[in-house]
């Protein structure tokens, strides 16, 4: 069975590392085109490039500006893949999902119907959700609609931030890709249609006016929030007109603590931000032009 393979970041190299390593027959690899980054703007390529130049240096890569280029389908038909993949790529118009004969199939890093769109991972944590998981489905029109192959089960701890359950589902992620694979390979797999509610949650793109911190919320509202943004791309605060990225927080148990500003310091071991029903104790941030560190170490080099 042949098979094209389409993502562009780290998630996606996971997916891609366990389907070349179980022999699958991988014979093209989609992925965004190199770009400048960093101060010096030197061009860069995607997790997925590096990974193919440094272990599968056999397998062609395609990296189109505009998928609806007739030269880049023509080429993308020239490969007669069977199945294609999406981990963690772009939209794709219709002229490319629908190509091979068993379809493209994508995984999706939440449990769906609930949080379709581009950050599953981070709104599953902001809105408090005790567990997420991924999904393998084929793709269609509407963006996250398809129908349902595999799913799995995910648990998400209070104490987990975005980063921690990102390189979970990653990996559980990467197992499910290569089931569906042997499933659909062996022409025996589920395809279950999504059911449509009024209570399916959304998981929008997060822009930077998104992870503003509104600590007129609750305080597990606001705990919540933040590690659901962290580490990338980070929930922040203005602190004495500085703009203060918020990485990690703890709940404050002693009521004893009390205070009408919006926030509080000794000057040497803590920092408490006042919310709607109580307080949390900022544990390490990141103030603008400055590196991240520690509450201690911050209030060492910073006086409020």
């Amino acid at each position: 069975m042949k098979i094209i393979f389409m993502g562009t970041p780290d998630f996606a190299v996971e997916s891609l590392r366990i389907l070349v390593e179980n022999n699958c027959n991988v014979v093209a690899v989609i992925t965004a085109p190199d770009k400048p980054i960093g101060r010096g703007l030197k061009m860069g390529m995607s997790a997925v490039k590096e990974y193919v130049l440094a272990n599968a240096p056999h397998i062609p890569i395609l990296q189109p500006e505009k998928l609806k280029n007739p030269d880049f389908l023509e080429e993308l038909k020239s490969y007669e893949a069977d199945l294609q993949i999406v981990v963690a790529f772009r939209m794709l118009p219709e002229a490319v999902w629908t190509m091979p004969k068993l379809g493209t199939f994508n995984l999706h890093g939440s449990l769906l119907p609930q949080y379709r769109g581009a950050a599953p991972i981070n709104w599953a944590i902001i809105n408090g959700e005790k567990e997420t998981g991924v999904t393998t489905f084929f793709l269609k029109h509407e963006i996250d609609t398809g129908s349902i192959i595999f799913q799995e089960h995910e648990p998400i701890a209070e104490t987990d931030n975005v980063g921690d359950v990102y390189v979970r589902l990653m990996h559980i992620g990467a197992n499910l890709v290569l089931k569906t694979v042997r499933a659909i390979e062996a022409g025996d797999y589920p395809q279950e249609p999504q059911v449509e509610s009024d209570e399916i949650k959304h998981a929008p793109k997060i822009f930077k006016e998104t992870c503003e911190i509104d600590w007129t919320k609750s305080v597990k509202s606001v705990y919540d929030f933040i590690r659901g943004l962290s580490p990338y791309p980070a929930a922040w605060t203005t602190l004495n007109g500085k703009v203060c990225k918020i990485y990690r927080t703890s709940k404050l148990s002693d009521e004893s603590i009390q205070f009408e500003e919006a926030f509080k310091s000794d000057g040497k071991k803590y920092l408490y931000f006042k919310c709607a029903d109580g307080y949390l104790a900022i544990e390490e941030l990141q103030l603008e032009g400055k590196k991240r560190m520690g509450i201690e170490e911050f209030l060492r080099g910073y006086r409020l």
